[in-house]
C-alpha cells in the first residue's frame, strides 16, 4: 500500500504534467522548474510508486508511460481537478434563516449588555431554529488557546485585554462616570478629586481584587480611595448602589439603563475611555458566518435598548 504521507501536492502536480507531456524538459518549462529539478522529482516519484513511470521512447524522442503510470493518469487528473474546484470555490453566503450554527462568544456582562443585546434581538427576529448564540465569561489565562482551538468564535471586550495573537476591530468608545443612589447624602454637587477619594467605592473585579482601573488612574496623581466591596459582575452593582451609600465608576452606556435608580457624575480626573472591540482568530478572517455576526454587532450593537 502506498504511504501517502510521503506525497506532497507539488509532487503530484509534477506527475500529472509529466504524464501529459511525456517529456522532462517540456514539463519543467510548464511548471517553471529547471530540468534537473524536474528530473529529481521524477526520481522521487519512481521511488514513491516503485515503478519507472516514464521510460525513454525507442525513437529517442520523449518518453513512454508505463502501465502503472497509465493507471494513475485518469484518477490523478480527476483528483487534482476536484481539489482545484474546492480551492477556487467561493464560500457560500451565510444565511441566518437556514444556518445550523452555534456562535460561542466570550465577554463580561458589561460588554455583552452594551453591544450584544440588540444583536440577540436581531438573531431572534431573523434567525432560524439552527442559529444559536452561546455567551461565556472570558478566562484571560486560557483565552488565546480557546480561540485557537475554535472553542470561542468571538471576543467582545476592552481592547487592552485582547491577546496580541488575535485580530480585532474597534466598535465603540465609552466614557466613564461615577454613579450613586438617588437621595445619596453626598448630594448632587460636581465631584473633585478630594470628594471622590473620600467616598467608599465598589469595584468590578473577576479575580476578587480591590485594585481596579480607577485605582491605577488615581495612583498617577498620588491618590488612593477606599474600596470595601469587589464584585465579579457589573449587573450586581446597580442594586448594591441603590441599597447603600457606596458609589461606583462604570461605563456611561451601562449606567444609562439605570437612570431611574442612580445619579451619575463626570469624573474629576481625565480617564481613558473604554475602547470596546471585537476580536477573533486570524484563521476566521474569511469565515462567512463570523463575518455576518461581526457585521450585526457593528450595525445593530451600538444602540442600547432602554
Amino acid at each position: 500500500m502506498l504511504d501517502i504521507r510521503g506525497v506532497d501536492l507539488p509532487l503530484l502536480v509534477s506527475l500529472d504534467v509529466l504524464l501529459e507531456e511525456k517529456h522532462v524538459t517540456r514539463a519543467a518549462a510548464r511548471l517553471h522548474l529547471s530540468q534537473p529539478a524536474m528530473s529529481a522529482q521524477l526520481a522521487r516519484l519512481r521511488i514513491l510508486f516503485d515503478d519507472p513511470l516514464l521510460v525513454p521512447a525507442d525513437s529517442g524522442r520523449g518518453m513512454l508511460a508505463t502501465p502503472r503510470a497509465l493507471e494513475l493518469q485518469a484518477p490523478l487528473r480527476a483528483a487534482l481537478a476536484m481539489l482545484g474546484q474546492a480551492v477556487r470555490r467561493d464560500a457560500p453566503p451565510f444565511d441566518p434563516g437556514t444556518a445550523g450554527r452555534t456562535f460561542h462568544i466570550a465577554g463580561n456582562d458589561n460588554a455583552v449588555l452594551m453591544l450584544m443585546l440588540p444583536v440577540v434581538q436581531q438573531v431572534a427576529a431573523i434567525g432560524g431554529p439552527g442559529l444559536k448564540l452561546a455567551f461565556r465569561t472570558p478566562e484571560p489565562a486560557h483565552l488565546a488557546g480557546q480561540m485557537e482551538r475554535g472553542e470561542i468564535d468571538l471576543l467582545v471586550g476592552g481592547s487592552r485585554f485582547v491577546p496580541a495573537t488575535l485580530h480585532q476591530s474597534p466598535v465603540l468608545l465609552v466614557e466613564h462616570r461615577m454613579a450613586q443612589r438617588k437621595g445619596h447624602p453626598r448630594g448632587t454637587a460636581p465631584l473633585d478629586v478630594d470628594s471622590y477619594c473620600a467616598l467608599r467605592h465598589i469595584v468590578v473585579s473577576t479575580n476578587g481584587s480591590f485594585h481596579a482601573f480607577m485605582d491605577e488612574q488615581l495612583a498617577k496623581l498620588g491618590r488612593t480611595r477606599s474600596v470595601p466591596v469587589a464584585v465579579a459582575q457589573y449587573n450586581l452593582v446597580p442594586p448594591m448602589l441603590a441599597a447603600t451609600d457606596l458609589v461606583c465608576t462604570l461605563p456611561s452606556r451601562f449606567l444609562d439603563r439605570f437612570q431611574d435608580q442612580l445619579d451619575t457624575f463626570e469624573l474629576p480626573l481625565n480617564v481613558p475611555a473604554l475602547d470596546l472591540s471585537l476580536a477573533w482568530h486570524p484563521r476566521s478572517d474569511n469565515d462567512a458566518g463570523l463575518r455576518w455576526l461581526r457585521e450585526q454587532v457593528v450595525v445593530h450593537g451600538t444602540g442600547m435598548p432602554q
